[in-house]
């Protein structure tokens, strides 16, 4: 760097005859001197070959304090721009911006550079010219340099250049100059490797798995991690806050910056384009939505956090078959165990078995297509096919079938498997291997106790991780049944089986039946009327199926006409949601996505909103709901609509924001994901401190939780009245 001080200084005319001299050895010509800066044209020698290229460059030397500009001057300024008169036979590549610096300009920052830089250009040679011939290349160059005022500059630069043969390589200049800038251009990020973007509650976070192929890029002893102080410079404008800090986040074997969204900017967009720097190395990253990487206090392959998070787990799983969404599997379960009070230890054993294996490779499969729609950049959570009409449709018909079997219209076991011998036994493990899927099914769009931090650990792993976490919860899940199917004896406190357990199997339809209703609901919040019509329409089907099936059971013909109409009824609901458009709108947005009346003014919530109250002191209660979730739904019953409840939230002065999660929101996705949780519900209580760090309440509420909530935060001096919000 030393040789490059001198270079620039002796390119100043302050320097006297002497120092021209020495500035004409150093450039084919001597700089231009304007105002508080000095501009040339340089080439690393003075001749180029016939198609071939010449590495070339638009010099500048400022004064003291004086800036030029990035391509993005950032919140002023112009970049200089060169405009050149070419002779024959000779072009010019557009010319390069070096990786820039920030430049505070009292509440603005500015992207340039100061004391000098080089814009590398690249000239390229025809196959024709013929050596021997001298060139004069001429370029207008305008430019705007700034201090606390800003000088518009124009200069009309010359460079003088010969053609000759490859065998005659001419003379040097600035020997080291350009190849030095040359090495501050943005590169390309290593093969295979991608930048993904997401929103937060102030802007955005840039995330970025480091690699192997990576740190060789940075080259021995320069490890790209957040201690390195990554800089972002967006190459659009008006994208992001130029002012506001750039915050590194600590993260597993990565690298996570925050930044803030600028705020004239009304929409999130489609690619985030810039300039990264790590470690001092300019990366030019196309950051496309995805999946963020997670920090440290999420991502650990430490044994003793897995392990944590394994029983988190699993002590949810345990819980799960308390909560309301499980309900109607209870009944089943129930029956379930009173038909095989009589069986054999090992045959009841063996159904406890295929009971826990329904469960456990229903997990499974969610799991890995969750994980595959993450990896292909879905912002998605626990509970996420409960955002599918498609799902939604598929399931409650699902559901109805097998209410209809039920409640005694036909045996699905004695039609599906007509091929004589042990058709018993199948019947049997079929029943408790579908038990075990369909209590999965319900259970998945609620968050037990325990559950949340377990879930949000896990999808922040690498799959491996994240597929055992989840076992751990399928296996709190199937526990209870598979308890009792191990000790026989404690069956005994049943009744003995009799005609008691047809009136019994009968009435399990019942809370069948009201989770269809339930699941009909949802589907019409999100599909619309048009394809709630096909849905029911899907249901008449199913039942004609169902008599079909009851009046001539085990039979060939009936069996095929049952199988036919059920693939109708299943695909009439599926072709009404492509044949017309489902809503726009969220569904049951804001207090209404509960579908009560309560009189406490919830807010619709956004990133921004959190924002702006936190920037004026006030904290924020945030409400991660949807209308598919149960547990959400008591908890807004019994709790958060109880009057004293709803008086002490109005009292308090806390913004009350609701984020309904009814239907896919990436923005909910995200924040969800920025405070460890992957499902709904889940609540967060923000501090007036816009640094503080927000509290996570229990799944499961209370008022007592609430109340000590609201205590804890702190509201600031001055009331700030509720106009604020408009």
């Amino acid at each position: 760097m030393l040789a490059f001080g001198t270079l620039a200084v002796c390119a100043l005319a302050a320097c006297g005859a002497a120092s021209q001299e020495t500035a004409k050895d150093r450039f084919n010509t001597p700089p231009v001197v304007a105002q508080h800066v000095s501009v040339a044209l340089v080439s690393s020698r003075d001749v180029i070959h016939p198609g071939a290229s010449l590495d070339a460059g638009l010099y500048f030397k400022l004064e003291k304090g004086w800036h030029v500009y990035w391509v993005n001057a950032g919140d002023s300024g112009e970049p200089p721009r060169v405009r050149w008169t070419l002779p024959a036979g000779i072009t010019a590549s557009p010319m390069q911006y070096p990786a820039p610096k920030r430049l505070p300009l009292g509440p603005f920052m500015d992207f340039g550079y100061e004391d000098e830089v080089l814009f590398p250009i690249a000239l390229h040679a025809s196959e024709g010219l013929a050596p021997g011939t001298a060139l004069d290349l001429s370029a207008k160059v305008d430019w705007l340099v700034c201090r606390d005022v800003c000088v518009p500059g124009k200069a009309a630069l010359k460079l003088p250049l010969a053609i000759a043969d490859a065998a005659t390589p001419g003379t040097e200049y600035a020997p080291g100059l350009i190849a030095a800038y040359q090495e501050k251009l943005p590169r390309p990020l290593p093969a295979g490797l991608k930048a993904v973007f997401a929103p937060t509650t102030a802007g955005y976070a840039i995330g970025l798995e480091f690699t192997n192929t990576l740190s060789t890029h940075l080259g021995p002893g320069n490890a790209a991690t957040p201690g390195a102080s990554p800089e972002f410079f967006p190459l659009d404008q008006n994208v992001i806050s130029n002012p506001a800090p750039q915050t590194a986040g600590t993260v597993s074997n990565g690298l996570r910056l925050d930044l803030k969204k600028d705020q004239s900017l009304a929409r999130s967009p489609r690619e985030l384009h810039g300039v990264l720097i790590l470690a001092g190395t300019p990366f030019e990253i196309h950051a496309t939505p995805g999946v963020l990487p997670a920090s440290t206090a999420m991502v650990s392959s430490d044994l003793l956090s897995i392990l944590k998070a394994s029983g988190l787990a699993f002590v949810g799983g345990l819980i799960l078959n308390l909560m309301p969404c499980v309900f109607p599997v209870l009944f089943i379960k129930g029956l379930a165990l009173v038909q095989s009070s009589g069986e054999e230890r090992s045959r009841m054993r063996a159904h406890g078995w295929v009971y826990a294996l329904g469960i456990v490779l229903s997990f499974w499969a969610v799991v890995a297509v969750l994980l595959t729609l993450r990896a292909g950049g879905h912002h998605l959570g626990w509970g996420f096919q409960f955002q599918s009409p498609t799902f939604l449709a598929v399931i409650a018909l699902l559901l109805f079938f097998l209410g209809l079997s039920l409640a005694g219209m036909f045996e699905i076991g004695l039609t599906l498997t007509s091929a004589g011998g042990s058709l018993a036994d199948r019947q049997g493990y079929a029943g408790s291997f579908f038990t075990g899927v369909l209590a999965m099914v319900v259970a998945s769009p609620c968050a037990a106790p325990f559950m949340g931090a377990g879930i949000g650990f896990a999808l922040a792993q690498p799959a491996g991780v994240t597929f055992a976490i989840f076992t751990a919860l399928a296996a709190g899940l199937a526990l209870p049944y598979l308890l009792l199917s191990f000790n026989p004896a404690w069956t005994r406190l049943l009744p003995r089986p009799g005609a008691w357990m047809e009136v019994l199997k009968q009435a399990t339809s019942l809370p069948i039946f009201a989770t269809v209703i339930w699941m009909v609901w949802l589907f019409a919040m999100n599909a619309g009327d048009n394809a709630l019509f096909g849905l029911l329409c899907g249901f008449l089907l199913l039942a004609v199926a169902g008599w079909v099936m009851g009046r001539w059971p085990a039979q060939r013909v009936p069996s095929l006409i049952a199988a036919f109409v059920v693939i109708a009824a299943v695909a009439l609901p599926v072709y009404a949601l492509r044949k017309f458009d489902v809503p726009s709108a969220k569904a049951g947005a804001g207090a209404a996505s509960a579908g009560g009346a309560s009189a406490t003014v919830w807010e619709t919530f956004s990133p921004e909103l959190v924002t702006k109250y936190r920037a004026a002191g006030r904290p924020v209660f945030v409400d991660f709901t949807a209308s598919w979730c149960l547990s959400c739904q008591v908890n807004e019953r019994v709790v958060l609509e109880r009057a004293d409840v709803e008086q002490r939230l109005r009292d308090s002065g806390v913004a009350l924001l609701k984020a309904d999660w009814t239907r896919h929101d990436d923005v909910i996705a995200q924040t969800l994901a920025s405070l460890g949780r992957s499902g709904v519900p889940a609540y967060a209580m923000y501090p007036g401190d816009p640094n503080g760090v927000p509290e996570m309440l229990p799944e499961v509420l209370t008022p007592g939780i609430v109340f000590d909530a609201l205590d804890r935060v702190k509201m600031p001096a001055k009331p700030i009245s509720t106009s604020a919000s408009n």
